[in-house]
């Protein structure tokens, strides 16, 4: 049973080839959702705070669930996971760490702030397809997330 409504998923990496791969891992995994990308925290803030170029709700809807990256320019994902959960208008969207690190303090410090997951980002594409399938199934087909047009 699929959700009727789609979600919007954003996803905050400074990497190009990342996100390209992450894009491409969501076709192959027939996932149709609305997939947005910011490239460093900065951004990310902008587009959650409608600031700049993220001014027009309709190209730069709410999104349900955040796929954060740690280690970006300008501001880092442990910085925004911070802004984002301080803000009660923000903090219920779903943040999911996505990122190279393995260390630690990483683990113990996102899901200290609040992150819903943390996934090391896998070295093969292949195993990035099978990371977002996981991921839509549980998060999209699974779990209930609350109307984020609601909620903002």
């Amino acid at each position: 049973m699929m959700n009727a409504r789609p979600v919007t998923i954003l996803m905050a990496d400074d990497d190009a080839d990342d996100r390209l791969m992450t894009r491409e891992a969501f076709e192959a995994s027939r996932l149709a959702n609305d997939l947005k990308f910011v490239e460093n925290g900065v951004e990310l803030l902008d587009y959650l705070y409608r600031r700049g170029k993220y001014s027009d709700p309709a190209s730069s809807p709410r999104p349900s669930i955040i796929l954060l990256d740690l280690n970006m320019p300008k501001k880092d994902g442990r910085e925004a996971l911070e802004e984002i959960k301080k803000d009660p208008n923000l903090r219920g969207i779903r943040v999911i760490i996505l990122t190279t690190s393995k260390a630690e303090e990483d683990i113990y410090r996102t899901y200290d702030l609040g992150a819903a997951s943390y996934i090391t980002k896998p070295v093969t594409f292949e195993s990035l397809v099978d990371i977002i399938r996981t991921l839509g199934k549980y998060w999209l087909e699974i779990v209930e997330l609350p109307d984020e047009e609601k909620a903002g």
